[in-house]
């Protein structure tokens, strides 16, 4: 979280400089980069109005993270943008056969698919010791164990990402009632959920929703007029969802009942994705999705898994690296049940309805809907492992052979089986203080969660107190202002604190005798003290009114920091 906060900051000075250097400013025009997690709403409105080919010529992002050629990853992405729009329409024809649309009208999605602009954050996490033993090529532990190991680990922590959803990150939005279309609202949930569970979300979110008349959903009739007269005159306002992002985005493959992802076996995604391809539901050439990924040692170099559930963090330092701290004590729990043989590939069986019936919990958390449905007699022992613990459950009257749970008592329940069964990964990683913070952000939302902190945010932002005071254009606009001004400040002023703290560090090594750093300082600033000159310009760099010969300054002091941070790292590994 440091160094995402430390590398922001160098993205700020050398967008800054640019817009000076370029003459940006004086012809009226300003770059800016901050952290959101939808498209500006101008730019959903102008795709509903060119063709896909041209959407994609004109605001394809080429997410060069990770890509040494830019142009290869730019005609990547053009193709994940064709197959998730293609898919999203194959998504319409699911929902008829699951019974949500019941009859042939229906408001057919964009063929151009937004679902590649909802930024999300990924985190990855590497091991040490599986690298080491993978690099040493020894038959006793070959990517045939990693790949074992590595798909139970990840069946194992999705049963726990509802505690992330809402608390550590979130993407607020606002659905009017004329967007409760399912072919709309309910985005690729069709590919991610069984037909079972996604009737069960559907009906509790329009239970939950404004768009009720006399205790009966009405969802809308298709011409926005009538629509709009429909939600004036009976007072349906739509919905507030915390984590829309997850929704409208592709974010987990449902397995076959042919092929599963996570069944342990060598080339499992690749035989699921010819599956997909063919259902016309996914493309065999673009890298597999999933909540938590693999990081397999022979296509990174190192082992690990990577974090795909994080939207957007109100503050780098507090929620992301207190995530990061859950998702590696998760992680580690999680083998810590594999190598006592407390678990295996049996315990969660690879059957389509299994991974839906673990990953409903984490779509309605996302949504804000308060129940969910597990069959009394799953085959998923680890989940009835947890129901054990859960209060406040009992058999359903609506779905018989269902147990109804509440979600806020199931996600009690895995902070207390992560007290009980990690109680030593936690003293040894040191996160007593982790849990203390997820235990606030899950009992206290409103205050301490990122979604309760985001929302004041944007409430504030508009000068209401409510989200459904607001339409959701309203809203939504609100949210953009607010994450293009505020929110980057916020994440400006907690980055140059960070800086402050690093260039005393540096300041501190480089008069101890490391006369490479106290040279580098003193052709940056003469005599001047890094920590003053700082202090100095905090200020105008906060309000972008500072010059580009302090921005320059500033750039080289920050490389610099990075580069005595990249040597600290180095050492350490080392030892």
């Amino acid at each position: 979280a440091h160094e995402t906060s430390i590398r922001f900051l160098l993205t700020q000075f050398l967008v800054m400089y640019a817009n000076a250097g370029f003459q940006l400013l004086t012809m009226g025009q300003q770059a800016m980069l901050y952290f959101a997690p939808h498209p500006p709403i101008r730019q959903k409105v102008l795709n509903e109005i060119i063709p896909d080919s041209y959407y994609r010529a004109l605001f394809m992002n080429p997410c060069l993270s990770g890509w040494d050629q830019g142009e290869k990853k730019y005609e990547y992405m053009g193709m994940c943008h064709r197959v998730l729009s293609r898919s999203q329409l194959n998504a319409v024809l699911k929902l008829r056969d699951a019974g949500i649309i019941t009859n042939n009208l229906c408001v057919l999605p964009n063929i151009s698919n937004m679902g590649l602009a909802n930024n999300a954050t990924h985190i990855s996490l590497g091991s040490r010791k599986i690298t080491a033993l993978l690099k040493c090529n020894i038959p006793e532990f070959s990517a045939k164990d990693e790949k074992y190991l590595g798909d139970l680990v990840i069946k194992v922590a999705e049963h726990f990402f509802p505690l992330f959803v809402g608390s550590y990150s979130a993407a607020p939005y606002r659905l009017d009632f004329w967007d409760f279309h399912p072919e709309r609202a309910l985005g690729f949930l069709p590919h991610e959920l069984d037909y079972t569970h996604l009737r069960m979300i559907w009906r509790r979110w329009k239970k939950k929703a404004s768009i009720n008349i006399f205790n009966q959903p009405l969802t809308p009739f298709g011409p926005k007029w009538l629509d709009a007269a429909m939600s004036k005159i009976f007072g349906l306002r739509g919905d507030y969802v915390q984590d829309f992002r997850l929704i409208d985005y592709f974010v987990s493959l449902m397995s076959t009942y042919e092929n599963s992802a996570l069944d342990g076996h060598l080339g499992n995604g690749a035989r699921l994705k010819e599956d997909l391809a063919d259902l016309g539901v996914f493309d065999k050439n673009i890298a597999l999705y999933l909540l938590y990924r693999a990081r397999e040692f022979s296509k990174m170099g190192f082992s690990g898994f990577e974090g795909r559930h994080y939207s957007l963090f109100e503050s780098l330092i507090y929620d992301m690296g207190e995530a990061t701290n859950l998702q590696t004590l998760i992680t580690a729990l999680a083998y810590k049940y594999i190598l006592k043989g407390h678990v295996d590939h049996g315990h969660i069986p690879d059957y389509p309805t299994i991974e839906s019936e673990r990953r409903q919990i984490i779509f309605g958390t996302a949504i804000g809907i308060p129940t969910f449905f597990v069959k009394k007699n799953t085959t998923n022992r680890f989940m009835l492992k947890i129901l054990k613990k859960t209060q406040k459950t009992r058999l359903s009257h609506r779905y018989p052979g269902y147990i109804r749970v509440y979600n806020l008592e199931y996600r009690k329940a895995l902070m207390e089986i992560i007290k009980e069964d990690a109680l030593d990964l936690i003293e040894i990683l040191g996160l007593r203080e982790t849990l203390k913070d997820l235990e606030r952000r899950i009992t206290g939302p409103a205050e301490y969660s990122a979604a309760g902190r985001l929302m004041r945010g944007i409430l504030k932002e508009a000068g209401v107190s409510s989200p459904m005071k607001l339409s959701g254009e309203e809203f939504n606009q609100s949210a953009e202002e607010y994450y293009r001004k505020s929110l980057r400040r916020y994440h400006i002023e907690e980055a140059m604190s960070l800086f402050e703290v690093d260039l005393a560090a540096l300041h501190s090594h480089a008069n101890n005798g490391k006369s490479e750093y106290r040279d580098a300082l003193r052709s940056i600033l003469g005599d001047k003290s890094a920590t003053e000159f700082l202090v100095s310009v905090k200020t105008d760099v906060i309000d972008e009114k500072v010059h580009s010969a302090v921005l320059k300054k500033l750039i080289h002091l920050l490389l610099l920091v990075i580069h005595y941070h990249m040597g600290r790292y180095k050492t350490s590994a080392e030892g």
